[in-house]
């Protein structure tokens, strides 16, 4: 179900100094590996273990949305051995995690497309984000053979199979609710570890007008301090959208609370 969230380029979206969402390419598994003459998977493992630690830590924070890239679409070129492993660490992490975060309030959700992957695993996603969907706490997305562009294409086939009598003439408003991250407001903070800056075509649509942070940090070594960085480089950035500093001066954004409506929409 899409939620009623205001759009950063068609309004003024809520800020405040706790970002509500934040989105994390998690860059560095294979590199920190080979640093210490290990496989690359053995990276990947130690990844897996960052991933719990973030969850606690945006929990402990206040955020209220984290979005993790797993596996982008063009990661299928990678070594066969490669992602058969991640398909299997996918797995092995549903299985085992899925309990843990239904103890903690945390609603799991899994975008991408998944007809890609064994039916064993889109079904223990199909029933991770059942048993978690009334969860309140963090809305923990993993986007999974996900694409940006897949996700603009993909709405837009929605859309136009929905009101083939308005093509031509949709707006922004008709296409959102069709994004597979319709659920959540866009990125305040959006991160990638590992050193590279590019966005990798990750949430081409939501990621408007996030601030951005690169950190030479490898993901398997990301953890709350560094997490606390990222965090107060975006207080030090001024969220203009479009206006002056000046204006922002006069009449600054209105801040959201715990209380927020659109919360878990």
């Amino acid at each position: 179900m899409a939620g009623n969230f205001t759009s950063s380029t068609q309004a003024i979206p809520n800020v405040a100094d706790v970002p509500r969402h934040v989105a994390i390419i998690m860059d560095g598994n294979g590199r920190w590996a080979k640093k210490r003459f290990m496989p690359r998977v053995a990276g990947h493992k130690r990844g897996l273990e960052t991933v719990r630690a973030m969850v606690k830590a945006c929990i402990a924070r206040g955020v209220d949305y984290l979005t993790l890239f797993a596996f982008s679409s063009e990661n299928w070129r990678r070594p066969v051995e490669e992602v058969s492993f991640l398909m299997n660490l996918f797995v092995s992490a549903l299985q085992g995690e899925i309990g843990k975060l239904h103890a903690n309030g945390v609603r799991l959700k899994v975008v991408g497309d998944l007809s890609a992957f064994e039916p064993r695993l889109v079904a223990l996603i199909r029933e991770g984000e059942a048993k978690t969907a009334n969860n309140t706490k963090l809305t923990l997305t993993i986007c999974a053979n996900y694409g940006g562009r897949w996700d603009i294409l993909q709405a837009m086939n929605q859309l136009a199979l929905a009101h083939p009598e308005k093509v031509g003439h949709f707006g922004e408003a008709d296409l959102a609710p069709h994004l597979a991250m319709a659920y959540a407001p866009e990125p305040d903070l959006f991160v990638r570890t590992g050193g590279e800056q590019r966005i990798s075509n990750f949430l081409l649509w939501q990621l408007a007008y996030s601030e951005f942070y690169f950190t030479e940090t490898l993901w398997p070594d990301f953890d709350d301090t560094a997490l606390d960085a990222a965090i107060d480089s975006y207080r030090q950035r001024e969220r203009r959208f479009g206006r002056t500093s000046e204006q922002l001066a006069v009449s600054p954004a209105p801040t959201f609370g715990p209380a927020a409506t659109e919360k878990n929409a």
